[in-house]
């Protein structure tokens, strides 16, 4: 009950373009969920995260772990590509990365502009994330659906593409002198 509760208070978050604000905030929902969910799904929602750990328990969630593995997967594929790319070895340890998966990482790491690679790795990440939106649109797994689909919204609209530029030409001119330099916060 709680759920559709909780659910019914949600603004929809589909058909939201990149610019276009959005109807509702981070803190906003976290709110809402804190006063309304149960312990359980309140830590699951806390815990939601788009950088997964390499290896990581399960969270007591089919669509938390399957988002999880996904994401894990693709950025494994990124680093197996982009490694590739440089004629590196990279460990995927005994992972088995999809076809598709590599194909999308290549695709990325193939965009000269590296914001248009993050824009287009965040769509890819939203594709992702609609195969596993699940069919009872008044479950915990859907509030914890659209717990992630808004990280990913948010996500690209806090890149700054003057910020970006500098760290890329910082760390891009570190790397021709030999330097350590890192990007700033």
């Amino acid at each position: 009950m709680a759920e559709y509760y909780l659910i019914a208070q949600l603004p929809s978050l589909d058909g939201i373009g990149e610019n276009t604000p959005l109807p509702i905030t981070e803190d906003r929902f976290a709110e809402l969920c804190n006063r309304i969910l149960g312990n359980r799904a309140q830590e699951a929602v806390n815990h939601l995260t788009l950088s997964p750990p390499k290896n990581s328990a399960g969270s007591g969630s089919a669509l938390i772990d399957a988002w999880n593995e996904s994401e894990r997967t693709l950025r494994f594929a990124l680093g197996k590509v982009r490694a590739d790319k440089m004629k590196k070895t990279f460990d995927t340890g005994n992972r088995t990365i999809p076809a598709e998966y590599i194909k999308a990482a290549s695709t990325a790491v193939e965009i000269e502009n590296p914001m248009e690679a993050e824009k287009y790795l965040n769509r890819y990440r939203l594709e992702l994330l609609e195969t596993l939106r699940p069919m009872d649109g008044f479950s915990e797994d859907y509030i914890f659906y659209y717990g992630l689909k808004l990280k990913l919204l948010l996500r690209i609209r806090q890149f700054d593409t003057k910020s970006g530029e500098e760290a890329y030409k910082n760390i891009y001119d570190s790397i021709l002198n030999g330097d350590r330099l890192e990007a700033k916060q």
